[in-house]
């Protein structure tokens, strides 16, 4: 049913997006579908890497490494931005097409009543392509 899933990864956040990485890894082991690994980050330095060549080599050490969890084809796509947060959706939803997805995994957070005025960038990537978007929630601190 899927042969490519995008996902999108934020670096400097691993822990945060963790289940979306478990799912993504499942999804791939159950289609034998290739994971493409996308990172949109900043054209200044950051957090995690001072350039967008120096992120797209982290980047790529990444998805070689998830690569070696679910055992399934990886590739990369680093996308640098002017401002990464402003234009991710629109990023995002242009990456789909770019990498040939026909599945996004991608980690939201619990529904809260500021999404009535900021939707989460999960459903209005889902609003915007024909690829199927599965969102996935942070796990309980239970």
């Amino acid at each position: 049913m899927f042969n490519k899933i995008m996902v999108p990864v934020d670096l400097a956040h691993i822990t945060q997006i963790e289940p979306s990485l478990k799912v993504s890894a499942d999804m791939a082991r159950h289609y034998q579908a290739e994971v493409c690994y996308v990172g949109v980050t900043a054209n200044t330095p950051g957090s995690v890497a001072r350039t967008p060549e120096e992120y797209a080599q982290k980047l790529e050490a990444f998805a070689q490494q998830r690569g070696d969890v679910h055992g399934q084809p990886v590739s990369s796509r680093t996308i640098s931005r002017v401002d990464p947060v402003a234009d991710l959706v629109d990023t995002l939803v242009k990456a789909i097409d770019e990498v040939d997805a026909d599945l996004v995994v991608m980690p939201t957070h619990a529904p809260n009543h500021l999404d009535i005025v900021i939707p989460a960038n999960g459903s209005q990537v889902a609003s915007r392509t024909d690829a199927s978007v599965f969102l996935v929630r942070p796990e309980d601190d239970d």
